[in-house]
């Protein structure tokens, strides 16, 4: 260690968070609400975002510009622009935004799918919108695939994270050691101490391409309901395998439906996608397209049987 300054470790922290804070940025939105007696009354809020890339792209949390009549952009340099939202996800709470700017700094983007419970995390973000540019905390990653309750249809679940989430740190970045994106920040715990969420960088960059690529994110279905097996569920049904995802009960005029599949079904494959949790479904389901046809194997009784079917659009909220 050089005891007359920062160790090596130290030094490596402070240029990964100095890099890093150059592609983080204020974003403040403001809407109408209309309160009785008052009429219209502008409500404002601040949350934290993420620079792409050099021509002003930026992705930040659906719920910090969810109903914006206007949003502002602050860089760390102190300059400011007008944002405009250019597509978004609500389901997985993820939004583009673009701004008119130059000399911009893009994130570095890591890979979600190699972190490791208890790997170093880093939280940066406009906490509780103090002046002065983004705030640091560090932690840990606490878990992995963690399920969001509000919404199902992130298929990587959260990562969770003690490195301290407030207020203003919403989709700000959660970063490793080296600086690099791992998660956008998005939720905390209030009545629980240590207990914060990210959304993994892998399912941004999914929903990022989606958008790019389509104009909205389209997400194929069954239209059918599963549950996952265990031992218990299996002895009760008499079910031949005592894990994996049993079809519970098929939609009216669905694609399952039209395909053949009944209640019972025990769901094996989608195309090369073997299925033996809901997560591996909804992962599969996410690399498949609506305008192809797919081949579904699965076990009725102890018969293995297999269906071809054309996936559906499942209909989200706007």
């Amino acid at each position: 260690m050089n005891t007359m300054g920062l160790s090596e470790y130290e030094s490596k922290m402070t240029e990964s968070v100095e890099r890093l804070s150059d592609s983080v940025v204020t974003i403040r939105s403001s809407r109408l609400v209309n309160q009785f007696p008052f009429g219209a009354t502008p409500v404002r809020g601040a949350g934290s975002g993420i620079i792409l890339d050099p021509s002003g792209r930026i992705v930040t949390n659906y719920h910090v510009v969810d109903g914006a009549t206007a949003v502002e952009v602050t860089l760390n340099d102190g300059r400011t622009f007008a944002g405009r939202v250019i597509g978004g996800d609500r389901a997985t709470d993820v939004v583009l935004v673009k701004i008119n700017g130059d000399k911009l700094t893009a994130a570095k983007l890591g890979d979600s799918e190699k972190l490791k419970v208890g790997q170093m995390a880093l939280a940066i973000g406009n906490s509780l919108d103090l002046p002065g540019g983004p705030t640091l905390s560090t932690g840990v990653i606490s878990a992995l695939g963690r399920p969001m309750p509000w919404a199902d249809l992130i298929f990587e679940g959260l990562i969770q994270t003690d490195a301290a989430i407030n207020p203003g740190n919403s989709g700000g970045p959660l970063a490793d050691s080296d600086g690099n994106v791992i998660g956008m920040n998005t939720a905390i715990v209030p009545y629980a101490q240590g207990v914060g969420f990210a959304i993994p960088i892998n399912m941004i960059k999914w929903v990022i391409e989606q958008l790019n690529e389509k104009g909205r994110v389209i997400r194929p279905v069954l239209g059918a309901s599963v549950i996952a097996v265990n031992p218990m569920l299996a002895t009760r049904f008499n079910l031949s395998a005592k894990t994996g995802v049993l079809i519970a009960d098929v939609l009216p005029q669905s694609p399952a439906y039209n395909a053949g599949l009944q209640g019972g079904d025990m769901l094996e494959k989608i195309e090369t996608y073997a299925i033996s949790t809901v997560k591996e479904l909804l992962v599969a389901l996410s690399r498949l397209s609506t305008d192809k046809d797919v081949t579904v194997r699965f076990v009725r009784g102890n018969k293995k049987q297999e269906v071809r079917m054309r996936l559906a659009e499942a209909a989200m909220p706007g």
